[in-house]
């Protein structure tokens, strides 16, 4: 008997196409791939390569148009629309180009409403929320609200809100998009660090190769295929 740990993440065959009165535009054309837990993926491509369509079947907020995708073992095509969304909120953690903080909380107050919407009976680990700030260096932020922080500051809060539920799967979607290359660099590396701390399987969608380089897998996807993958500098 095999003691292959089964993958978190299993595509096969993935297409996506969308549909605009008689046009129709194939975003994905049969994307299979395998994301073991723990692992810290990049998929790299071009604007209009498919990446983000991939980004969003992957995190459960869309369907693909055939093929099958399987999250934890759960097989998204049995789910309803409430069992994909309870999945999103217990097992997947978001982070996004555009930081999404609510402007009239502060960064502890977007962090615990995330915990709070996640529906989680058991109380906030205030420990493990310290040890977050601590490692994603924000512990002196959290009282300020996001008008009062750097760019760098907000998307260091907008992971800590993705990590607090201690999801199985982070998903980042051109995390370092609106960061100059200090505060780019600095959050790759939290990126990393927490993948390697906390034990979480990391996908992120870039159109950067040197962002994709922390991770430990590269895959290159264009004209809504794979084309290619290597490896990165990052050891999971």
């Amino acid at each position: 008997m095999s003691n292959q740990v089964p993958p978190i993440i299993h595509a096969e065959n993935l297409t996506k196409v969308y549909s605009t009165g008689k046009i129709e535009v194939s975003a994905l054309r049969g994307i299979s791939l395998s994301v073991q837990p723990g692992e810290f993926v990049a998929i790299v491509g071009p604007s209009g390569s498919g990446k983000s369509t991939l980004f969003y079947l992957l995190g459960g907020l869309t369907r693909p148009t055939s093929g099958h995708l399987s999250i934890d073992g759960i097989d998204f095509a049995t789910l309803n629309d409430s069992e994909r969304t309870r999945l999103r909120r217990h097992r997947i953690g978001f982070v996004f180009q555009r930081f999404n903080l609510l402007p009239t909380l502060t960064g502890m107050g977007n962090i615990e409403i995330a915990y709070k919407v996640s529906g989680r009976k058991e109380p906030l680990d205030r420990k493990y929320l310290e040890h977050l700030a601590d490692m994603l260096s924000i512990t002196g932020r959290l009282h300020h609200r996001p008008s009062e922080l750097s760019g760098g500051e907000q998307q260091r809060i907008a992971i800590a809100r993705a990590l607090i539920t201690r999801p199985a799967i982070v998903l980042a979607d051109e995390p370092t998009g609106n960061l100059d290359t200090k505060n780019s660099d600095a959050v790759l590396q939290m990126l990393a660090r927490s993948n390697r701390e906390l034990g979480q399987t990391t996908l992120m969608i870039t159109h950067n190769p040197e962002a994709a380089a922390v991770a430990g897998r590269i895959i290159h996807v264009r004209d809504g295929l794979i084309v290619h993958e290597e490896k990165g500098s990052h050891c999971a």
